[in-house]
């Protein structure tokens, strides 16, 4: 082929390449391939492609040998070392970005990748380093302040992230990722009706990306004004934007039909770690009948600790699969075949993986735990709960999935080894009782603060305390000051402690607390669980939506549903009736411990053969109905 249609050839692809049109691009790669199966240019853009369509293996090929003839070229050179970051080889990767920085050191984009490889690696302080160098260069890059918002949310740093994300936008005001990095500063800040509002300005320039849609929906479980019906309807709207993207022709599983025989379980999660989540999912893995199972764990996040290491023991298969694109993801799952994959995040998690379902990656997918709604999506057959926390009837109109309430709770809560035992209640020293809460920031709805309002008016000389990541800041403290000032919250009367390092440092802080107070409406689920670990009673306000009726199912299970109040009249009553009798604070101090290891909450092998029985029952319905079918 001559050169001069070689050239002519490249641009068609490009032009292709360049409107997403990747099939078509590759297709004509290919042609150039063949006929120039040395030159630098026709290699590195095969190999771009095939790591934007999820295939790494060509990617790593193609990359490498472009690599190979043109060592100078430093954006192939990274593009190759994303690849095999994606792949897993992360070492490599990491050395291939160095050498490249070293020889470029003014190469912007290799110092953000550089920050990206780190952040995988949970070296996060290190990423901020190659941020500041990547902007420092190229002040005017706005991919280059986002990507750096990005890693200080995870850091924590709510301000710092949100002022990236402005000056992304500052640089390019079209650059939409910046409005929706800027949205996610603000939801992680709990600045929750501004977050909205951004997701919102973002999906109008991007009305495909799901995972912002996903995000938008988990921060509208905060605002009072959401009915369920709305955000069901909302959640209805996603499965089917999900729906119109996924191609038609997506992959449908096959497996043998039997009912009886062993199952192989996958999990994919971000929070098979050291996360709330873990708590009550460790003990149902420990337990399952390994005969009946074969589990498999998909950790979608980067960091792992000592609670992976001790979910590792009970996987016949882990794999870290937070490097992998959505099409080499799907590639695993579907060669691993599992006969009933199960999610834990549903709306939550850096990376929304709901779309994959979406192709059904397995006959039976079900959703639980770790999303207090619907997933929306048509394809995901199954949400475990229970009657307490979806009462049959309206639960059952509000969700995509048939609801499956396998157990009298949902949850099974493993407490934490290094928790310390309760001691006295504060009020036997402080001679006045001191309220608390250590849910979620988020979840201080306006109606929240103004139930804790009437509260304190009707307990003299309570105090309230509050505990979450943030508080130490002054503009946040500011933030809440001025709205509690608002609903009629004295400010005096509250004191607030930032979110502490250590899971003991954090229990030992009920020893502040006599009652904790619920948020509503969306409830606590690990607070509730701990505080009653400590001793520690719960007042709740039982509502209309799963989020709304978590603490209903908890208390129960704990056996103390005269916690649980109807209305907010009933709330003010219980948690007033608590404080005025301090000694039977110290009874509930000295006991709740010992009654909840005797309770449905601290069943866990009960709960694991409840759980196996109710995926064992998903699985024969799956069998009877494609045997019908067929």
């Amino acid at each position: 082929m001559s050169p001069q249609k070689l050239q002519t050839l490249l641009r068609e692809a490009v032009a292709h390449h360049r409107a997403g049109r990747l099939a078509e691009a590759e297709e004509i790669y290919r042609q150039a391939r063949a006929a120039a199966p040395k030159q630098f240019e026709v290699l590195h853009l095969s190999g771009l492609a095939a790591y934007q369509q999820g295939r790494l293996e060509d990617a790593i090929e193609w990359l490498t040998h472009a690599h190979r003839l043109d060592r100078s070229s430093a954006v192939c050179a990274m593009r190759l070392a994303l690849a095999q970051l994606a792949s897993g080889r992360v070492a490599e990767a990491e050395e291939l970005l160095r050498k490249t920085v070293a020889r470029k050191p003014d190469f912007h984009e290799g110092w953000d990748n550089l920050a990206y490889c780190l952040k995988t690696q949970d070296r996060l302080a290190e990423a901020v380093a190659c941020h500041e160098k990547a902007v420092a260069l190229k002040p005017g890059h706005a991919v280059g302040w986002f990507n750096f918002g990005l890693t200080l949310s995870l850091l924590g740093s709510e301000a710092e992230a949100l002022a990236c994300h402005e000056r992304a936008l500052a640089a390019d005001p079209n650059y939409a990722m910046a409005r929706y990095g800027r949205a996610q500063a603000l939801h992680q800040a709990h600045r929750l009706e501004e977050a909205v509002a951004d997701y919102g300005r973002f999906l109008e320039l991007k009305p495909d990306h799901h995972e912002a849609r996903s995000y938008r929906l988990f921060a509208l479980h905060n605002l009072d004004d959401v009915s369920p019906e709305q955000l069901f309807a909302e959640h209805v709207a996603y499965g089917r934007a999900v729906a119109a993207s996924t191609p038609t022709a997506a992959f449908m599983p096959t497996a043998t039909r039997d009912p009886a025989r062993r199952l192989r379980v996958a999990v994919l999660s971000p929070d098979l770690r050291a996360h709330s989540c873990a708590y009550f999912l460790e003990p149902l893995l420990r337990h399952l009948d390994r005969e009946s199972f074969e589990l498999y764990l998909y950790h979608d996040h980067f960091r792992e600790d000592a609670v992976s290491q001790r979910l590792k023991t009970h996987a016949a298969v882990w794999r870290n699969v937070i490097r992998q694109p959505g099409p080499a993801l799907e590639k695993i799952i579907r060669v691993d075949a599992p006969d009933i994959l199960i999610d834990l995040a549903g709306h939550t998690g850096m990376t929304n993986r709901l779309p994959l379902f979406a192709r059904r990656l397995a006959p039976v997918q079900i959703t639980y735990l770790g999303y207090p709604n619907t997933t929306g999506l048509a394809a995901m057959d199954y949400r475990f709960t229970d009657e307490l926390a979806d009462p049959v009837g309206i639960a059952d109109r509000l969700a995509t999935e048939t609801l499956v309430r396998f157990a009298p709770t949902a949850w099974t809560y493993q407490p934490p080894a290094e928790a310390p035992e309760p001691g006295e209640p504060p009020c036997a020293r402080r001679g006045s009782v001191t309220f608390g809460c250590f849910n979620n920031l988020a979840k201080i709805s306006d109606a929240t603060i103004a139930l804790w309002a009437r509260v304190l008016a009707a307990v003299p000389d309570s105090r309230l305390l509050l505990k979450g990541r943030g508080l130490g800041d002054e503009a946040v403290r500011a933030r809440y000051l001025a709205r509690f000032a608002r609903l009629g919250l004295p400010a005096a009367r509250v004191e607030w402690l930032e979110r502490t390092a250590g899971t003991a440092e954090h229990l030992a802080l009920y020893g502040r607390v006599d009652v904790a107070l619920d948020t509503f409406r969306y409830h606590g689920t690990t607070t509730t669980c701990e505080a009653l670990w400590m001793g520690v009673p719960v007042v709740t306000l039982a509502g209309d939506s799963h989020m709304a009726r978590v603490g209903v199912s908890l208390l129960n299970a704990a056996g103390h549903p005269d916690w649980i109040a109807r209305d907010a009249d009933d709330y003010v009553r219980i948690a007033s009736n608590l404080a005025a009798d301090p000694a039977q604070l110290a009874l509930t101090r000295r006991t709740l411990r010992t009654a909840l290891k005797q309770s449905p909450l601290l069943d866990h092998a009960g709960q694991a053969a409840r759980f196996g029985a109710a995926l064992r029952s998903c699985w024969a319905a799956w069998c009877a109905r494609t045997a019908a079918a067929a």
